[in-house]
């Protein structure tokens, strides 16, 4: 009896599209497996502006364009609560997507106070997200962030200085 539990597990374990399995595909528009290595990859190409050495890159969160720096230093998506009290008023932001309070570090070495919220739906070029995990910053000029929250669920990226564009894979 127990090798036929460990087997029916193994099996079900083995069986399922878990994210992390390679055949998972990140595009949860339509949520079918990734190509074959035989079949061409999709590419998605961002375009970069540059102003003073930083990166800037436009996506949508919950429909709305708005201009983030493309920071792979920083842990999560951050937006400030001006960003938040919009998504908010255009009714894509609820209360329910309010998760918790979070403390983070800061690029000084800060301890800060935010609001960990879930945003859910951002498009990187064509490419859509479900439900990321974001920190809204207790600063009105705090800069709007595109980090690892986002920049994991891609299998590569590239920056293309020559061409000012960012490709994600």
């Amino acid at each position: 009896m127990s090798k036929f539990l460990i087997h029916l597990v193994l099996i079900i374990c083995l069986a399922c599209n878990h994210p992390e399995s390679n055949n998972f595909s990140r595009d949860k528009k339509s949520n079918k497996e990734v190509a074959t290595n035989s079949e061409k990859e999709e590419v998605n190409k961002l375009d970069m502006e540059i102003e003073n050495g930083v990166r800037y890159v436009w996506i949508e969160v919950n429909g709305i364009r708005l201009r983030f720096i493309f920071d792979t230093g920083a842990s999560n998506i951050c937006i400030s609560p001006i960003e938040a009290s919009v998504l908010y008023r255009q009714g894509t932001l609820k209360k329910e997507d309010i998760i918790s309070t979070q403390y983070f570090q800061d690029a000084t070495g800060r301890i800060s106070e935010g609001t960990k919220i879930n945003l859910r739906l951002i498009k990187i070029g064509n490419i859509e997200l479900e439900n990321v995990e974001a920190t809204v910053i207790d600063n009105v000029n705090a800069p709007l962030l595109l980090g690892q929250t986002v920049l994991e669920r891609f299998g590569s990226i590239q920056i293309d200085n020559d061409n000012n564009v960012i490709i994600l894979k």
